[in-house]
Formats: C-alpha cells, structure tokens, sequence
C-alpha cells in the first residue's frame, strides 16, 4: 500500500506495526525512502516510506458512516473510524453495502423502537444512518420491486452479536410485512417467539458468550404476491450434541437445565429435582448462573413462548420431562461387576436417579438398566449377552443423553416449523442466516471442526460475490477493469471436503474400519496431507492436527472425532425408548424413512452436514444476498472497551477490508439497459420517443444528466459509488413535479367545481331576494 504524497515534516502519521496495531507520531525528517518519526510515547522510529500513512484529520468528530468516503482508506483510518463511532455508541458503520455492527454489550433500546423502525421504513438505503433495519428494509424492498428472493448473512465470531442482530431483522421484517393469522397468532409472532424457544434449547454459555447459538440457524420468511408474510421456515444445522455431557469450567451447558432448575416448586418436585450444582451434567463447570439473567423468569418466559408457537400444555410437560431425565440420567454411575468386564449400578443414590429416569420416560426401570450396561449380538449361531465395564457403560450412558437431547431439539424445531405454517405458493423468500462464528478454542475437537468448515464455506460465498463475481462481470461486459488479487480459500474446502481423499472422506474411511483408532486416522491424515500447505503436523503430538483456515490457525485433536462423527442410535437404546408408554418419548426414536431403508449402510454426521451446507449454499446461490458483519470489540464481554488488535484481526478475517477496496476502485452498482431505461426513461423521454438503440439511449440519457466516471458495458450500464442515488434523487424530483401537476390540475378542477356551484347557489339567491323585493314595491 502506497503512501499518499502528503507525508511531510510535521505532519501527524500512523505507523503500521507488526503485531496488527499502530503506534501513532509525527514526522520529525524524510530521508529518501526512509521516515523518521517521534512516536506519542517519546520513541524515534526509522520506517520505510510504506509503513507510513496519515492521519485522517478530515474525518468529522463523529467519524464517517459509509467508510468507502474515509479520505485515507488504509487499516489505521478504518479502525479509528470504527472507535470513533464505538465511543459515541454508532455501533452500525457501512462500508458500501456491507454492514458493520460493533457489539456495545449493553442494551440501546432506543435503537430498536417502533419510532426508529417508522423511520428507515421505505428509506433509501444509506440516507439515514447505518442500521440493521436499513439492510432488512433494503432485502424487502428488493424483493418486492424486483421479485426475487433475497438473503441476509449475519457473520462473526462467537460474542460478536449475531444472534440479537438475528433478532432485529426479524422484528423488522415482521413489522413491514406483517398480517393476522390463524387463530389469533400472526406468522412474525410465532417466528419472533420461536426465537427464546431455541435459545433455550439451542444456546449456552461458553469462553466467549454469555448465549452462544450451538446450533445454525437459517430462517426462511416466505411472502405472498402483495409483499405480506404467508409462512416460515426454520433449518437448523448441526447441534453442538456433545455439551449435554461434557462442559469445560467456566462454560454452562444448554440454557434449558438451568431453567428446570429454577422453575417454581411445584415443578421441582414432580421431576425430583435441586440445585444445579447436584448433576454431573451442570457441576462440571462451577458456573450457574448468568450476570443479569434470571433463570426463574426465563422459565416462565419460555413456557409462554412455547403456548404462541404452538406446543400444548401436554406436550411441554413431556419435554421438560425429558430434559428432567437428563439431568438424572447422568448421575446414574456404575461400578465393577461380578465378572469381568461388567458393570453394575454403583448405589443408592444412582438406583434413585436410574428409577427416576424411568419414571420420567415411562419405560421399565429393568430394561432401562440393561440397556445401559449389557449389549447383544446376533450370530447365524446364537444370540449372545455381554456386558460393559464401568467405563463403556458411562460412554452408553452419555450416548443415549446425546441422542435424546439432539431428537428433542430435532422436535422443537418441527414442531415450530408445523405450527408456523409454510406457503406453498410464496412468491419470494427472505432469508436470514444465523450460524456459528469461526472457533479457536486452547481444545478443538470435531464440533469446532465443522463450525469452521461452515466459515470456510460461507467466506467462500462471500468472497465469489464481492470480489470474484466483480471481476468476472467487468471482465464478461468488457468494462475497462484492472485484476485485484485478493486470497481465496477453496484449497481450504478441498482439503476439507474434496471427495476423494479429503478430511471428512478420510473421516468416514476410518468409522467404517471396526479396528481404526484416532491413531490410525491421525496417521493417515499426515501421509496424506504431509504436502499440503495448509495443513501442518504439530511436532510434539501423535494425533493432532493443524489447518491454516482463512481466518487463522487452528489446532485440532482428533481423539474424539471417530466417536463424534458416528450417527447412529444404539440398538437398545432404541428398543427400550419405543417401548415407553409415553407418546411423545416414544415418537422421538419413531424411525425416520432413511434410517429404516439404510439401516445397514454406514451414516456419518460429517457427511450428513457436508449435504446440509451444499443445501444451504445452493439456497443462498439462487438469492440476492446482504452481508452483516458482526465484531466483538473485545473479549472480556463489556462495554465500552475497543481493542484494535482484536478487531483488525476481525476485519481482515472476514474480507471487509478487501471489499472496502474493491467497492471504492468499481462499480458497485449496475443495471440492465431496459432495466435502466425502465427506470430512469423519465429523466428525458424525448430520448424514448425516438428510436434509439438501449445501449445509446442509456448513455444519453447519463450523458445528458451530466455524470462521470460511469461505464456502458455490453449489457449493463455500470455506476460509481453514490450516481445510483443521485440518479435515484433527480428522478424522484421529476416524480414530485408530475404530482404536484396532477394535484394542481385535481384542484384546479376542484376549486373550479366548487365556485361554478357557489356562484350558481350566489345567483339563484339574488335572484330570488331580487323577485321578493320587486314584490314588495
């Protein structure tokens, strides 16, 4: 990056420093391409002329809210600007189209009202200030004027807010399309109120965040011809199922055990239960509770939302039952049987919560323990019984908590999904994407694995439409265009995804081996990846594993991720939930159509959600999409606190900074000739009277209206940053002036009409006082 001419003694500059900060100072001598410069903090510093930029002393107090107008765009000119505005609590700043949204960790409802949603309905997109309300109120005014479905993809690390801006979209696109439903519940009603349903079961306490979203989200807002919400879907992917048993101090598990926990005393007492701190599934971490969250009104807050989208007083007693046995299922411990390799209930206390536990699924207590602790096989011989040592015995345990926590969430999700209703009929969709953030934990296992792997992907996506799609329609339409180089990630995905021979391939190769280790899989990976540049073998470990993703390292240990990836429900397990007397717990192990006819064919979650993300990629390829990039301004969680090493790195993980450049170098808006004409016609229908071809009448028309810098292509027109609204802005003058003819006309007509019939009335009255008067004499 080139240094502007400006740089002179004197002058105030930024010095790029290696560790992604700057160290700010002014430019005491220049030696050729050497600067001198005496830093805030009393230091002489020697840079090269490329390290140097300055200081964006024409930046207004309260920063710039579109940061493609920043006089110098450089890292330290973005990262001011952003702190800038972060001081002033401006936690929405664009850069182009792209928005920006800085986490204030504090509640700003003022931003959220019924007022401020008054104001950005039907506004221009970048007339008022930068808003999530302005890119949902931008994707519905696409949809409706142009009559194609739209997305918006809410990205970010954990803790960076995608979650509440999930929200915010909602609330906005139920208030500009919302309508009555059925019985009494609107659509957007049941959409927003699913919202705390999910997080409930879906969010938890992690490093990061208070309410980290363990699942993806992506919710479809079906509209009807006339732009009014007509049905809603949600597609979930890939629930974080290994928290139910096992979380890391400070983390929570899922929201909902704190919940029951806290529920009023009656319901304590129907599902047995106490304190947190009383479960092994809770009180491996000594964190209970939530700042400023009360887990006893989220109970109750909970079961409301769940009456608005539509799951029964029985149903929700069924569910809580459920996550009640839970929480007793992993107290049951086990110790050494009478023989070798078996196992038994340890005492008491487990025989409680193994009871309770049946008692809760309404199944045999009997079964229940067998099923835990004993295996069957089937030979052409005989049917043989053997038991599991206390160890394997705590490792079916756990499963079958998995797989009732993860065909519980799998419910909720249908259920809501039923309850809200889809439009077969819907004209178009908006979709909000809300999914996992990119992870690098000190432990990262195969959960974090396929949280990055959906980055990867989505910054692929993201990457195609804001730099590779650019350049390839410059390149398509010949517009005078020079090639920006910008880093791709798809070696990332085919070392990943590549089939054959890919991560997850390899994955599944090893599931499917009965004597594969995470040994032997880590030992593959190595030969077979031992070339490639982005993956590395750590030197002090056997079974780790380095991948160097577009936002970074990061370390991953495959000890688990055989056992992790395996999707499926053990025999007994299954045999001992589909004999419960209770409906609803024996519907959740009801046999899905696949899962009966591949019964024996191997199921891998990896593979599984590799299909979910082409699924979900495919649906966003076929939208126009809007891009909210979410940061966390730091990582303590709290207000008020800018780290710029923190945020930079954010910045240039997520691509803003490259589309910053690429935004300000094209031609960031372009309109087909007729869609052009269509539009902007009326700015000199002289032009369309005659018989001009759509290319030259296009450019009579800019030509005329005095615009540069523009480009014809060979079927688009292409615009600068800012002619589309300033065409926008003429043209509604010329509209503004044919309505106020129209009215003059219509009033015109009007006071005309009501002064014929005034004089009329006029006349007849002297007429008739003349004749009486005439009478009189």
């Amino acid at each position: 990056m080139a240094a502007p001419d400006n740089i002179i003694v004197g002058s105030h500059v930024w010095i790029e420093d290696p560790k992604l900060a700057w160290i700010d100072g002014e430019v005491t001598r220049i030696s050729g391409k050497d600067v001198h410069v005496r830093t805030t903090n009393g230091k002489n510093v020697v840079t090269n002329m490329s390290q140097v930029f300055p200081k964006d002393t024409e930046a207004p107090p309260g920063g710039v809210d579109d940061m493609t107008k920043l006089s110098y765009l450089h890292e330290p000119g973005v990262l001011q600007n952003l702190a800038t505005r972060y001081e002033l609590n401006e936690i929405y700043t664009y850069t182009g189209n792209i928005l920006i949204a800085v986490n204030p960790f504090q509640r700003l409802p003022h931003l959220y009202d019924t007022h401020m949603m008054e104001q950005y309905k039907g506004a221009a997109f970048g007339e008022l200030s930068p808003h999530v309300f302005a890119v949902a109120d931008a994707a519905y005014r696409a949809m409706v004027n142009e009559g194609k479905s739209n997305s918006i993809l809410v990205s970010g690390e954990s803790g960076a807010g995608k979650t509440e801006t999930t929200k915010m979209l909602m609330r906005y696109l139920a208030f500009l399309g919302g309508r009555s439903g059925v019985e009494g519940r609107t659509v957007e009603q049941q959409v927003l109120e699913s919202n705390p349903v999910l997080e409930a079961f879906g969010n938890a306490k992690t490093v990061r965040n208070n309410n980290s979203s363990r699942f993806g989200k992506f919710v479809e807002i079906q509209f009807d011809k006339s732009g009014r919400i007509s049905g809603a879907a949600i597609r979930t992917y890939l629930l974080e199922r290994s928290r139910v048993c096992q979380i890391s101090d400070p983390e929570r598990n899922y929201h909902c055990f704190y919940l029951l926990c806290a529920a009023p005393a009656e319901d304590k007492e129907k599902y047995k239960l106490g304190s947190p701190k009383s479960f092994h599934y809770l009180n491996q971490s000594k964190c209970y509770e939530l700042d400023g969250v009360d887990d006893a009104h989220e109970y109750l807050e909970t079961r409301r939302a769940m009456d608005i989208v539509g799951i029964g007083e029985e149903e929700q007693e069924a569910i809580f039952r459920v996550v009640a046995a839970i929480l007793h299922l992993g107290n049951i411990e086990f110790a050494k049987g009478a023989e070798i390799d078996s196992s038994k209930i340890k005492d008491d206390k487990s025989r409680f919560h193994l009871d309770t536990t049946a008692e809760l699924l309404r199944c045999d207590p009997t079964n229940l323990e067998d099923a835990l602790i004993k295996r069957v096989m089937v030979t052409p011989e005989e049917i043989i019984t053997r038991t599991l040592d206390p160890e394997n015995a705590v490792s079916s345990r756990d499963a079958l908590a998995k797989t009732l926590y993860s065909r519980l969430f799998d419910w909720i999700v249908e259920k809501i999904n039923v309850s809200i209703g889809q439009d077969p009929d819907s004209k178009s969709i908006i979709g909000v994407l809300d999914i996992y953030g990119f992870e690098s934990f000190k432990c990262n296992s195969f959960e974090q694995f396929c949280i990055n792997f959906t980055n990867e992907k989505l910054q692929q996506h993201f990457n195609q439409h804001v730099f590779k799609m650019e350049q390839e329609e410059y390149t398509k339409e010949e517009i005078d265009w020079s090639y920006i180089e910008f880093v791709d990630n798809q070696d990332v995905l085919d070392l990943i995804e590549k089939k054959p021979g890919g991560i997850i391939s390899l994955l599944d190769e090893a599931c499917m081996f009965p004597k594969s280790t995470h040994e032997t899989f880590a030992q593959k990976l190595y030969q077979t990846f031992k070339n490639n540049k982005r993956f590395i073998k750590p030197k002090l470990s056997r079974t780790d594993f380095t991948i160097l993703h577009y936002a970074g390292e990061v370390n991953y240990q495959a000890n688990q991720f055989l056992d992790k990836n395996k999707d499926y429900v053990i025999a007994e397990h299954q045999a001992v939930m589909t004999a419960s007397k209770c409906p609803f717990v024996m519907g959740l192990f009801t046999p899905l159509k696949e899962e009966s006819s591949k019964s024996s064919k191997f199921s891998s979650i990896g593979a599984r959600f590799k299909l979910q993300l082409q699924s979900l990629m495919e649906t966003l390829s076929v939208t126009e999409p809007h891009y909210i990039r979410c940061v966390k301004p730091n990582n303590v969680l709290k207000p008020a606190i800018f780290e710029n090493v923190n945020i930079i790195q954010q910045l240039r993980c997520g691509g803003v900074l490259e589309a910053i450049r690429i935004s300000c170098a094209g031609y960031p808006t372009r309109r087909a000739f007729y869609e052009f004409l269509n539009r902007f016609g009326l700015l000199a229908p002289e032009i369309l009277d005659e018989n001009y071809d759509d290319k030259v009448a296009c450019q009579m028309i800019l030509d005329r209206k005095g615009l540069k810098g523009y480009q014809i292509g060979k079927t688009k027109v292409f615009l600068r940053a800012g002619q589309m609204a300033e065409l926008d802005a003429r043209r509604a003058e010329v509209l503004g002036n044919a309505a106020r003819i129209i009215q003059r006309q219509i009033r015109t007509h009007i006071a005309r009409k009501e002064f014929i019939s005034l004089r009329k009335a006029a006349m007849e009255l002297q007429s008739y006082i003349r004749g009486d008067l005439w009478d009189f004499n």
